[in-house]
């Protein structure tokens, strides 16, 4: 009876029946189950520990890392009934908002891994992931960043700057703008930790830019336009400050009924049509609009689209696509007309 009791007791924690679950369907790490769940490191740990002891949770060596899977324990005779009365009760909370948020991490957590092991048809994939020294998304970004010439970038929404210090590796300069300033500074330590000097912070909303008119190549929003209060108006925004000629690009989620984004990640939008990103920037007076899927994943319910349109060439003006001299990580020397303080900034150092 004591051990029952004890049992019962471990088992009477929604943080724990939560790692049971996940693990139910695939073998995770810390570090994966610290991001699928939204608890602190310690405290996963922690409860990894307890349903170890407990034999309902295993753990195996590969490549490094420490991963956990169901206990074989859980199977055997004394404990079968209860697994199956778990099972049963995960099965019918498939609805829970909590589970439904803990699925779709579970399912990035698997593209994620996809991206960066190969399989070779195993038929047990979980055994047949072959890490790949060398293969590398964000060096392969990086490696076709180089090809472009150096643009001038607009990272509207840029966050805690990562894509914004990535882009600065081909562009001629990047004006980062976010309308939090704890973010914005938290981007600018990042910058200069990594010695990157052509980025050029600002804070503003997305639907009312600080930046002067057709001064930049490419306007880019990445998993921003969900965040704005005016979808329509930010797309003219970022219309407006870009060259006749240049490129606004949208990296956005299809539509997807995950409510819980709206109060877990401040989402204001669930995501949005094919259409209706086409319908966005075409009404911003852009041409040749093109919208296609930039990332998917059976069973992930959330689908990247990448939507992209030219702003039309109405007058002379130089060409982008001619290469100029290449300043890598330096300030660009900026136009007579921009007055802002990271100009100005720029203009001193040069």
């Amino acid at each position: 009876m004591r051990d029952a009791s004890s049992l019962y007791r471990l088992l009477g924690d929604e943080a724990r029946l939560r790692l049971l679950r996940v693990l139910r369907r695939e073998r995770l790490n810390v570090t994966e189950l610290t991001g699928i769940l939204g608890l602190a490191q310690s405290g996963v740990s922690r409860h990894l520990g307890l349903l170890k002891d407990a034999g309902l949770v295993a753990e195996d060596k590969d490549a490094g890392f420490t991963y956990y899977r169901l206990s074989p324990g859980l199977q055997a005779e004394e404990r079968r009934t209860l697994w199956h009365a778990l099972e049963e009760q995960f099965d019918r909370g498939e609805s829970d908002p909590a589970v439904r948020a803990d699925e779709a991490r579970l399912q990035e957590v698997l593209r994620l891994r996809k991206e960066n092991f190969d399989t070779h048809g195993a038929a047990d994939t979980r055994d047949a992931r072959q890490l790949v020294p060398g293969r590398s998304w964000a060096a392969w970004s990086r490696a076709l960043g180089l090809l472009l010439p150096p643009l001038r970038v607009a990272d509207l929404g840029c966050g805690e700057g990562y894509l914004a210090i990535e882009a600065a590796g081909f562009a001629s300069r990047v004006i980062a703008v976010d309308r939090s300033a704890v973010v914005l500074d938290r981007a600018k330590g990042l910058a200069r930790r990594r010695r990157v000097s052509n980025v050029f912070w600002k804070r503003g909303e997305l639907e009312k830019l600080p930046i002067r008119d057709e001064t930049v190549d490419v306007a880019l929003l990445s998993q921003a336009l969900h965040h704005a209060h005016d979808p329509a108006r930010a797309v003219q925004e970022a219309a407006r400050i870009t060259v006749p000629g240049g490129r606004v690009l949208l990296l956005d989620l299809r539509a997807h009924g995950e409510d819980w984004v709206r109060t877990k990640l401040g989402d204001r939008r669930l995501g949005f049509r094919d259409e209706e990103l086409a319908r966005l920037l075409t009404s911003a007076g852009l041409r040749d609009v093109r919208v296609g899927v930039g990332a998917r994943k059976a069973g992930d319910p959330f689908t990247v689209l990448v939507a992209t349109g030219t702003k039309p060439a109405t007058k002379a003006r130089h060409d982008t696509t001619k290469p100029r001299k290449r300043l890598g990580h330096t300030a660009a020397k900026p136009r007579e007309h921009e007055t802002s303080e990271a100009s100005d900034r720029a203009a001193r150092e040069s």
